[in-house]
């Protein structure tokens, strides 16, 4: 990858990482938001695969690698301000981008005041095993 590409990213503005908004390709619906710093950028672009940067783990995040539930990148998008990325993707394995096993993040919505689940799960995460997804932050 050409250093320039990666330099034009403002990484340093919000501390090493920005975020990433991430679509499916062929429907334009929203999947997900998480960050990348700029090693997890780099990754995404040579594997063709989406690697995220995880703030809770402090490490590389390879979307799927625990659950095989990866994304392959279609389209790297760099907003006006070089500050938030967005990744157009095709979502493989179970079809859930979601942690919490729905296809998208986004699977509730604001009703009367409430939260109420509008979509179905498509896979229970307890499949990938105990300790999957989010891990709780220390003094939480």
């Amino acid at each position: 990858m050409e250093n320039d590409t990666v330099a034009e990213i403002d990484f340093e503005k919000n501390g090493g990482v920005v975020p990433v908004v991430t679509q499916e390709y062929k429907t334009g619906r929203l999947l997900m938001v998480a960050y990348m710093n700029r090693e997890a950028f780099e990754e995404t672009v040579a594997s063709g695969h989406a690697c995220y940067f995880s703030r809770s783990r402090n490490r590389l995040w390879r979307k799927g690698e625990e659950s095989g539930n990866y994304q392959t990148v279609r389209e790297i998008r760099v907003d006006c301000d070089a500050d938030t990325i967005l990744l157009a993707v095709e979502q493989h394995g179970d079809g859930a981008a979601c942690h919490e096993g729905y296809e998208s993040c986004f699977f509730r919505v604001l009703d009367g005041g409430k939260w109420r689940i509008v979509e179905s799960r498509k896979v229970d995460p307890a499949k990938y095993g105990a300790n999957y997804g989010h891990h709780q932050k220390p003094g939480a």
